[in-house]
C-alpha cells in the first residue's frame, strides 16, 4: 500500500529549528476548482523541485524520509522547468515512485490543514505557527488546532464467493472498481459506519463486521479502516445514485482490481480474489 515504503523510514516528528539543505524535498500545492495541484517536472520518477531549483518566502518543515527533510513552500513561489498539475496525474504518471506518491499525498494533507487555519475558528484573528510544535496557534485567544485526521471505512461486502464491486458515481472522475466507503459520523463507533454507509450506498445489511487493517491517506486527510461483512439476508442492490455507478457481486476469479497497488481498497479486493477471506 501507499505507506509501505520499506525499507525507507518515513518519520512524522516535528524538528522545530529545521532549515532545508541541498537535499530537501520542496511542495508546493493550489487548488483550482476543487482540484488540488502541485509543483511538479517531466521526470516522473523524480517530479518535485529540490532546494535551489525552487524559491519561496518561507519554508514550512514538514517531515522525513531516511535523513531527507520535506518542506512546504508558502507565499509566492518561484521556479523554472516546473508547473503545477493535478496530484492524480503525478500519482498514475507512468514510472511513478510509490515514496513519492506517499510524501505527496502526506505533504498535502498538511497544506490543506495549514491554509484552512490561517484563521482563528474560535475568534477570527490570524494565526500563527508555533515554534516548538506542529501546532496552529492563536495569538490573540490562545486556541489550539493541530493537524486534522478523519477517520472513514472501506467496506468489502461478501456473500460466499462474490465480492461487491462498485463505481463512484461520474461526477467523482474516478473511473475503477471499489469498494464502499464513507466517513465516520459524530457519535459512531467504525462498525457502526460499516453498517450505515453499506445500507446508505447499496440498500443492504450485514453481520459479522471483522477489522482488517488501516491505511493513511493523506489525499483526503483521512486514515482508513478497512472491515470485511457478510450481506444479511437480501442480496438485492438499491445503489444511491448520488454516491455511485453501479454495484454488483462480482466472482473471486473475475475481480480486476485497481490500476497500482497504493490503496487499501485494492489490496481488500486482491485478498479476496487469493481466497485469504
Amino acid at each position: 500500500m501507499i505507506q509501505d515504503i520499506y525499507p525507507r523510514v518515513f518519520s512524522n516528528n516535528y524538528l522545530q529549528n529545521a532549515v532545508p539543505d541541498e537535499k530537501s524535498i520542496i511542495f508546493s500545492f493550489k487548488t483550482e476548482n476543487t482540484i488540488g495541484l502541485v509543483l511538479a517536472g517531466e521526470d516522473t520518477e523524480n517530479p518535485f523541485p529540490k532546494f535551489g531549483k525552487i524559491s519561496a518566502e518561507k519554508y514550512i518543515f514538514l517531515f522525513c524520509v531516511d535523513d531527507t527533510k520535506y518542506f512546504l513552500a508558502d507565499g509566492e513561489v518561484k521556479a523554472e522547468k516546473f508547473e503545477y498539475v493535478s496530484i492524480r496525474k503525478v500519482r498514475y504518471a507512468e514510472n511513478a515512485v510509490k515514496l513519492n506518491t506517499f510524501a505527496m499525498f502526506t505533504a498535502y494533507h498538511l497544506y490543506t490543514w495549514y491554509i484552512s487555519g490561517r484563521y482563528c475558528g474560535k475568534c477570527g484573528n490570524n494565526t500563527e505557527l508555533d515554534s516548538k510544535y506542529r501546532v496552529i496557534r492563536c495569538p490573540s485567544c490562545g486556541n489550539l488546532n493541530f493537524p486534522r485526521i478523519n477517520p472513514a471505512v472501506i467496506v468489502g461486502v461478501t456473500h460466499g464467493d462474490e465480492l461487491l464491486i462498485t463505481r463512484y458515481a461520474t461526477d467523482r472522475k474516478i473511473n475503477y472498481d471499489a469498494l464502499v466507503a464513507g466517513f465516520t459520523e459524530i457519535g459512531e463507533t467504525l462498525e457502526q459506519t460499516v453498517e450505515r454507509e453499506v445500507m446508505e450506498e447499496t440498500g443492504l445489511k450485514v453481520k459479522n463486521i471483522r477489522y482488517y487493517k488501516s491505511q493513511p491517506w493523506g489525499f483526503s486527510g483521512s486514515i482508513l479502516a478497512g472491515y470485511f461483512c457478510d450481506v444479511d439476508g437480501d442480496t438485492t442492490v438499491k445503489i444511491d445514485e448520488s454516491e455511485l455507478k453501479s454495484a454488483k457481486w462480482v466472482k473471486r476469479e473475475d475481480i480486476t482490481g485497481q490500476p497500482d497497488d497504493l490503496s487499501l481498497t485494492n489490496e481488500m479486493m486482491k485478498v479476496f480474489r487469493g481466497g485469504k477471506v
